[in-house]
């Protein structure tokens, strides 16, 4: 690639950075700013209150939205990393057209819009009496990103883990339950930490779901209180700054932890998929 190439790419690269890091610079000096500061939201202020921090934890019941976020967020990913595995490792492995159906149908599946399921599974979850549970919050994002889950661990296991340490491990008696969780599971890393930084932040900041299905106010996850918190003070918005920024550190801290595997799973699990 030529030098000019490399900088023109390096120049548009860091308008697109720029671009995505201005809200969050807006955000972070309209949060830590006092309520009687009126200077412009371009400016970063030479001092820091947490004030709004503590207002807006208190007055918006965030104690309780952070508990029904990590509970739904946890509980959905621990699911789709453990039935995702689980469902893809044969399907990579076994090559029958019964599983090639199988496969083509969850890819299928990707690109139907979730909405385009809303009425029905709502008149099937009043009916199973589900409505403002955890467990319906857990089930539906599971069932959402089963899929993409299973379409990247395929990839990754077809593209990334020879055949022959399986044809090893056989010979030395092992069968295809301890194969896979000895053997296969723990090569899976890098791909199960971007299904976990993917997944965790689509079910984090779901919404259209969440409004439905948890309605009442016990069971309101981060985005539906900060939606409600937000009708409330508009003519307050540092205390809203102050709430939305301490409602994303949560994913920015996971993503930091597994950065590091993040890029190198997504590309590995796209190659075969």
């Amino acid at each position: 690639m030529k030098t000019t190439t490399k900088w023109l790419l390096s120049i548009l690269a860091l308008i697109i950075s720029l671009i995505h890091f201005i809200p969050f610079y807006i955000l972070m000096t309209t949060a830590f700013k006092d309520r009687t500061d009126f200077s412009s939201r371009w400016l970063f202020p030479d001092y820091v209150s947490f004030a709004n921090f503590f207002d807006a934890w208190e007055r918006a019941n965030l104690t309780n939205a952070f508990m029904n976020s990590i509970i739904i967020t946890v509980g959905a990913a621990v699911l789709l990393i453990f039935f995702g595995s689980m469902a893809a490792y044969p399907l990579a492995r076994v090559k029958s057209k019964v599983n090639q159906f199988i496969f083509g149908l969850f890819v299928a599946i990707m690109v139907i819009p979730p909405l385009a399921a809303l009425v029905p599974l709502y008149n099937l979850v009043v009916q199973m009496g589900l409505i403002n549970t955890h467990a319906i919050a857990i089930l539906n994002n599971f069932a959402s990103f089963l899929p993409l889950t299973i379409f990247l661990y395929a990839g990754f296991i077809k593209s990334t883990i020879p055949k022959e340490l399986e044809e090893a491990a056989r010979i030395d008696g092992a069968g295809t339950v301890t194969l896979f969780f000895r053997i296969v599971f723990p090569l899976l890393k890098p791909i199960t930490a971007t299904i976990l930084i993917i997944s965790s932040v689509y079910i984090w900041n779901d919404y259209q779901f969440a409004i439905f299905f948890l309605q009442d106010s016990s069971v309101h996850t981060l985005t539906v209180t900060l939606s409600n918190f937000f009708g409330e003070n508009q003519n307050n918005l540092n205390l809203v700054a102050a709430a939305a920024l301490m409602a994303s550190l949560p994913m920015i801290i996971v993503f930091l932890f597994l950065q590091k595997h993040f890029v190198s799973g997504l590309s590995s699990g796209a190659v075969k998929g």
